[in-house]
């Protein structure tokens, strides 16, 4: 089962043409729809959807649901449904396929990072897990740029009284072909081709996974928020794990911090004072832990 899931913003072509072109397999669909914003926004964002839900349905059979984004400029909550999605699509047996084209930034950047945390930590389903972006092939912002400039000199001729009812006509008939473009297809026109295709796949990094130990590393951090040194959280974890606190279990913990820190997963930051390390979670650490709280 071939799953796309795909952020609506005020894009039509570039979030269903390269997969028509590119004659890729899509078998399932989840449109996710922006909550927050103007109302004018929102509801041509959720125009666009049901266009986008039909069309994928008629054109390319696929099953469509539509899925709400409760606040598109909450980075963590975002983070935090794409990896619960992600994680259910490929628990079901299928192949995931993120869009980040379009949507604002805070929610594509958000589910990239979820495609690629999934993809760190389980690494027996890493094939399954793709990230893509697709170039629009002209942007109607500049054309509705172009013609409001030409609407301003129209209305200062008119107003000076200089201005035949030809040119009148011929403005309203571009304004409103514009504007029929733009209901249409969104921001943005056609998918671009890149060396012959139309879809970009963004490659994942090639760290290894999350082991046992390290969870209770990085969940205790999570708990705690921050330790003045590494013997500070050992302590801690020995208390937790009810374990005699001793050199090598302080070894233990150290090697384990020393792997998730910036020279091995990134998950952890380490800031030197004096002779210890004042030792927290760094931002994907963070995020991991938050996806993770409710396991």
């Amino acid at each position: 089962m071939q799953t796309h899931v795909i952020p609506v913003g005020f894009d039509y072509d570039r979030l269903i043409a390269p997969l028509v072109r590119d004659r890729l397999d899509v078998d399932r669909v989840v449109l996710l729809e922006g909550a927050v914003g103007s109302e004018a926004n929102v509801e041509y964002s959720q125009h666009l959807a049901e266009k986008l839900e039909q069309d994928f349905e008629n054109l390319l059979g696929a099953e469509t649901d539509r899925v709400s984004v409760r606040d598109v400029y909450d980075y963590d909550a975002a983070f935090a449904q794409a990896f619960d999605l992600i994680a259910d699509e490929l628990d079901a047996g299928g192949e995931v396929w993120v869009n980040i084209a379009s949507m604002p930034r805070t929610v594509s950047f958000a589910f990239a990072t979820a495609a690629h945390s999934l993809a760190v930590e389980r690494e027996e389903d890493r094939s399954r897990i793709h990230t893509y972006y697709t170039a629009p092939e002209k942007y109607l912002e500049t054309e509705l740029a172009e013609e409001l400039r030409k609407e301003i000199d129209l209305l200062s001729d008119l107003d000076a009284g200089d201005v035949d009812d030809g040119r009148i006509a011929e403005r309203v008939e571009s304004a409103r072909a514009l504007l029929d473009e733009f209901d249409e297809r969104g921001t943005t026109i056609g998918a671009k081709e890149i060396d012959g295709r139309h879809v970009v796949e963004i490659p994942v990094a090639s760290f290894s996974n999350v082991k046992p130990f390290e969870e209770l590393v990085l969940f205790t951090l999570g708990e705690h928020g921050e330790f003045a040194s590494v013997s500070d959280l050992a302590e801690t974890l020995a208390s937790d794990l009810g374990e005699e606190y001793t050199d090598s279990f302080r070894s233990k913990v150290i090697y384990n911090v020393d792997r998730l820190g910036p020279g091995g997963k990134g998950y952890i930051e380490q800031e030197r004072e004096g002779k210890s390390h004042r030792t927290r979670l760094s931002r994907i650490g963070e995020l991991w832990v938050r996806a993770h709280e409710n396991d």
